[in-house]
């Protein structure tokens, strides 16, 4: 049970071939004559039995033809019928490599597939190869060379332009696959594949469109938290194409809000064909994650001042020497070179000098990674500069990038280092391109380990109210809420709105203004206008009762001329914000499709169309992920310090963004918000303008906050949070347990922070301990099923955890002084079947007796039963005679596994 379930598809052992006869040219496709040609010189582990399901004899006979998978290359009207046959004979997995199939009968085979327990891909494909298996079960051209990279694609020509290119280049592929429209197996199962592929180090990706945001978001965390993944997406849309009723709308496109899902996941993404091969050089170098200072060490000026210059645009870092390391350089360099920003050793530099430079900055630890420029120089021989290079990479252990720059001059050096696996491009700005690939990943690394949970430590929002004032607005069959109703929403989570009272004549308006005192702004009060400034809906600093009088009737005028049909409420009256050296921001949220919710930041006020400053994030939101969100803002820089204003106060403009990941999260009713503008300065923050947009009337007439139960509530189910692409942190699961013994343990989710007590728990069991959990001798987990085993998806997972106040736990020198212990783990994993579920157990030795491991299971299968599943299985060895007596105590079934005799197969309805 440990294989992934498809396993039996792309590392198949035997395979059956369903294409026809060879010498009936009418059941020959042109996929199937490629497919014999392909499989003939890489069949995969042995031979493949080709069948013909018209002439192959009865199903007693097809029977003796058991394969892990069937290949199926046959005309469309065949299609169904070889499928079934596949799944009657055992076979646990199918492609079908036909092309031109319509979605009716590609939503049949779907059909065919789940019920004969298939895993099925294709149909409209080009098919796979696995290089490592000597497998090329494809129509993509000749079988790729053994590399460590996986390519997915969506897109069949842009497969084959790829594998082309990467034979030219010297790139290999653990994995080539190639998903065409309407494929079974969806990018989200392979991404899954690949992330626990032993023979798979990176991963690019093209794709042009996803179906389910949130199993997309899951897959790629859980392979980028694995290994790097690059992605190239097609089909680019501007913001402003649909009907907008918020300035957020008006400024995000979908594009926009797709880079905030990448950057969330983990993942890179490149806009280019370029952009990916130049990624694909260094992810085949298997360069890890790094910071972005980049050293240039070039041997001319100008094509160093070209690559600083790209440094500069793509938002990186100049590596400059730390001054020891530039005092030490400087005598082994030629007198012309310089050090200060560029390391630039002067067309007088040898082989020697350039060896020695590159050393320095790949191991200073002042730079996070080194670019070597070499132009063609008189007396230069740049294959000498070439193997100086070669020699110096050797010991670096950062990444080094090459650009040999020229043609004729440089091939053969270029040869030379394409041939050591180090990344080479013939332009410095490519160079720099690539670097800044590798350093997005690392930064983007740093937001996929964040969790927040739904609601944040903040003072607890009043729900309820919240909730009425939405449910009052969809009682009216209206989706707008008014700037009074928008503003008492954000009072409920505790942001601090401007007092604004409505005044329904002139009369009251003058009375309000007289009472709240001068200046006072004046704004139209109306349900169908989106932007109020467009009519003429604003008046600002008002300065007397008459002027407030005269002012409401010249608006609501105006505005009935411009807007006839408009439902004017009032005019609401409000008084202006006194800072004088206020900045104002905005704060905003849409839904994209099919991403969902997403948050907004950036410049506000009446020009933020125009000024189009926005940084944006996938909710829930915790303190790093608001503060990231502002510093990737233009409007970030006038934060600080600037033109004699103080700094404003940080801390409370990222309240207000969790305040709005809080709202997002507990209401899915929420559309579209405008917090503009929101007047930050030393003081804090105040919400001056405010518009929500709701979604349609809902059914019933009710509003229920999904994550309104009180803490340690299991009711919930975590289908409540389907509107977010990514599941918030459980803190629902959390409980205080009293131990056996006494004293008491803590049992929660685990968390991305727990790796290293993860890794303790691991180190400390027993031998035997360790054999029983994880069937091997190993003593501590590898660092990449360590980060997988604690960041994972609380979707389809779940891990919990048993933690204990320990006096040994970060104890130094035997001081004793108190930490945190975890002492178990409890976890299950969803099947493919998304009806059950597969469970696993582990207890520390010193805590066995204690009633953690019948706890830590109880509770992880109240978990499976809030996610809906039917029954939870595990395999246990035989001999561990603990773990099955636990088993039987908590009324577990057992049964031998036919797959192996030294396992039981346990199970339980839920």
């Amino acid at each position: 049970m440990d294989k992934h379930y498809l396993t039996p598809l792309f590392s198949p052992a035997s395979i059956v071939v369903f294409a026809g006869p060879a010498d009936d040219p009418g059941r020959q496709t042109r996929e199937a004559r490629a497919l014999r040609a392909a499989l003939a010189e890489h069949p995969g582990a042995q031979a493949p039995l080709y069948l013909d399901v018209q002439t192959s004899g009865t199903l007693a006979d097809l029977a003796q033809a058991r394969a892990d998978l069937a290949i199926i290359a046959l005309p469309p009207a065949e299609l169904p019928a070889a499928l079934e046959v596949a799944g009657r004979i055992a076979c646990r997995a199918a492609l079908i490599a036909t092309t031109g199939v319509g979605g009716e009968q590609a939503q049949q085979l779907k059909k065919i597939a789940r019920r004969e327990g298939l895993a099925l891909l294709g149909p409209n494909g080009l098919g796979f190869q696995r290089p490592p298996l000597n497998l090329n079960a494809s129509a993509a051209g000749p079988l790729a060379a053994q590399g460590s990279l996986a390519l997915v694609s969506q897109s069949g020509a842009l497969t084959t332009a790829m594998l082309d290119w990467a034979r030219h280049n010297g790139v290999g592929f653990s994995a080539v696959v190639s998903l065409g429209q309407d494929a079974a197996v969806d990018l989200s199962q392979v991404l899954d594949f690949l992330a626990s592929d032993g023979r798979t180090q990176g991963i690019l990706v093209y794709l042009e469109g996803i179906a389910d945001a949130r199993r997309f978001m899951s897959a790629l965390r859980s392979a980028a938290n694995a290994k790097p993944v690059v992605v190239l997406k097609a089909g680019r849309r501007p913001a402003g194409n649909e009907a907008a009723q918020t300035h957020c709308r008006a400024i995000v496109g979908s594009d926009d809000v797709f880079d905030a899902a990448l950057r969330r996941a983990g993942a890179v993404r490149v806009r280019s064909f370029v952009e990916l091969f130049s990624a694909a050089k260094c992810l085949a170098s298997r360069y890890r994650p790094v910071g972005p200072r980049l050293a240039i060490v070039t041997n001319g000026g100008g094509p160093g001042v070209l690559a600083a210059d790209g440094v500069s645009e793509l938002g990186l870092q100049l590596g400059r020497l730390s001054p020891a390391v530039a005092q030490a350089l400087a005598p082994k360099l030629a007198p012309l070179a310089s050090l200060t920003d560029l390391v630039d050793l002067s067309a007088e530099a040898t082989a020697a000098h350039y060896r020695a430079a590159v050393e320095a900055a790949a191991l200073d630890p002042a730079v996070d990674g080194v670019l070597a420029l070499f132009a063609p120089q008189v007396g230069a021989d740049p294959e000498q500069f070439a193997r100086a290079l070669l020699a110096a990479k050797a010991s670096a252990g950062k990444p080094v990038l090459a650009c040999w720059m020229g043609e004729e001059t440089v091939a053969g050096a270029r040869r030379l280092i394409n041939e050591a696996a180090v990344p080479s491009f013939r332009t410095p700005e490519a160079a720099v391109g690539a670097f800044a690939n590798i350093a997005s990943f690392y930064q983007n690394q740093l937001l996929l380990q964040q969790t927040p949970p739904p609601l944040s430590t903040l003072a607890k929002p009043d729900l309820e109210g919240a909730r009425l004032v939405i449910e009052s607005v969809l009682a009216e069959r209206r989706t707008t809420l008014t700037e009074m109703e928008s503003k008492t929403l954000l009072a409920a989570f505790h942001i601090p709105v401007t007092q604004t009272l409505l005044a329904r004549n002139a009369n009251e308006a003058m009375m309000i203004a007289t009472q709240l005192g001068f200046p006072v702004a004046l704004k139209i009060d109306s349900p169908d206008i989106a932007h109020k400034s467009d009519v003429q809906g604003v008046a600002l600093n008002i300065g007397s009762g008459s002027a407030a009088r005269d002012t409401y009737d010249e608006m609501v005028e105006r505005v009935r001329r411009a807007l006839p049909q408009a439902r004017i409420n009032g005019v609401t009256v409000q008084k202006m914000a006194p800072a004088r050296f206020g900045r104002e921001v905005y704060v905003g949220m849409v839904t994209d499709q099919p991403f969902g919710p997403v948050i907004v930041f950036g410049a506000g006020g009446t020009m933020i169309e125009l000024i189009a400053d926005r940084a944006m994030e996938l909710p829930p939101l915790n303190q790093f992920l608001a503060r990231r969100l502002v510093e990737r803002s233009r409007v970030a820089q006038t934060l600080a310090q600037w033109r004699g204003a103080e700094a404003v106060d940080v801390d409370a403009l990222e309240q207000v963004l969790l305040r709005v990941s809080e709202m997002v999260c507990e209401f899915p009713q929420l559309r579209e918000m405008d917090i503009n503008p929101l007047i930050v300065d030393e003081h804090g923050v105040v919400a001056v303008d405010a518009r929500i947009v709701l979604h349609g009337v809902a059914q019933g007439g009710s509003v229920t906050a999904v994550g309104g139960g009180q803490p340690g509530h299991h009711g919930l189910r975590a289908a409540e949070y389907h509107h977010l692409a990514i599941l918030p942190y459980p803190a629902r699961y959390q409980q205080v347990l009293p131990l056996r013994g006494g004293g008491e343990y803590t049992v929660r989710p685990i968390r991305p922070d727990d790796a290293q007590m993860l890794q303790e728990l691991v180190r400390g069991l027993s031998p035997e301990s360790r054999y029983h959990r994880f069937v091997s001798s190993i003593n501590e987990l590898p660092a990449p099923m360590l980060a997988r085993l604690t960041l994972i998806d609380y979707d389809r997972e779940m891990a919990l955890v048993a933690v204990v106040r320990d006096r040994k736990a970060g104890a130094a020198d035997g001081e004793g002084v108190e930490g945190e212990r975890i002492v178990g783990v409890s976890r299950m994993i969803t099947n493919p079947d998304q009806a059950s579920c597969e469970f696993s157990l582990l207890v520390a030795d010193d805590y066995a007796g204690k009633g953690l491991g019948s706890r830590l299971m109880e509770s992880i299968m109240d978990v499976a039963r809030d996610k809906g599943l039917s029954e939870v299985e595990g395999l246990v060895l035989t001999q561990n005679a603990g773990m099955l007596k636990l088993m039987k105590s908590l009324g577990f079934a057992m049964k031998p596994f036919a797959e192996d005799p030294d396992f039981r197969l346990v199970t339980h309805p839920l």
